[in-house]
């Protein structure tokens, strides 16, 4: 089985590449194709400032992450990934630098360092190239709102008190995974949730705090460490 960052880097790139569907803020979806629905929540999702993004993943054979993010879905977020088994990575992303900061039990779990025995307080400094998103727990700002697969409408429904409709999605390159797509139906066509079942994990994706203010700022000076340095 793939490790559970592998995994859930797995999980995101299919879920959140597909994250837009459907939906229809102006009423009458049911005179709408899922593909015409499809289109305005791909939209109204890119059109985004920001948006926080609440991700849980649990593999079948046991292990969950979960992930907070918040973005403008370009290049400043913040994100918070902890795993069941232990550990958790805070990261803030502001244009070409990451500032990424490690629990004990992550260093002691992801990097084998055995000999840590306090909790980290500083900020690691690092340029984005430096890492690959995905690689034990980093994130990108970036969601992709796209198409992909077949849709088909469901019943209308109610996700956190609003008012939404689901779809069920198919995709021909998932054999065996279906998607359903939980569509805000009054106001705005946000995509509300997303909910993955396959056969190696399941995942269910929350999106909310639509074009709220972003308060993403960089650690203060003295609560950061450079990557080169500690390479020395």
């Amino acid at each position: 089985m793939r490790n559970m960052p592998a995994a859930v880097t797995a999980a995101l790139t299919c879920l959140l590449a597909g994250a837009a569907l459907s939906g229809c803020g102006d009423g009458g979806t049911e005179d709408r194709s899922a593909e015409e629905l499809l289109d305005d929540a791909n939209d109204t999702m890119r059109a985004l400032k920001s948006v926080t993004v609440d991700v849980s993943s649990t593999a079948t054979k046991g292990g969950t992450v979960t992930t907070r993010l918040v973005t403008d879905l370009d290049k400043r977020c913040r994100a918070r990934t902890s795993w069941s088994e232990g550990g958790t990575l805070e990261q803030i992303r502001i244009g070409g630098t990451d500032y990424v900061r490690p629990d004990r039990a992550y260093l002691r779990r992801w990097n084998g360092d055995t000999d840590v025995d306090t909790e980290q307080k500083l900020w690691i400094k690092s340029p984005v190239e430096a890492g690959q998103d995905g690689d034990k727990g980093l994130t990108s700002c970036e969601r992709p709102f796209d198409s992909f697969g077949t849709a088909t409408k469901g019943r209308p429904t109610r996700v956190d008190g609003k008012e939404a409709l689901a779809l069920t999605v198919t995709d021909e390159a998932d054999k065996g995974g279906t998607y359903t797509f939980y569509v805000a139906t009054q106001g705005k066509p946000y995509l509300l949730k997303t909910v993955y079942k396959g056969g190696d994990f399941h995942t269910t994706t929350s999106f909310g705090d639509f074009d709220e203010t972003l308060d993403v700022r960089a650690p203060k000076p003295d609560e950061v460490l450079d990557a080169d340095d500690l390479d020395r």
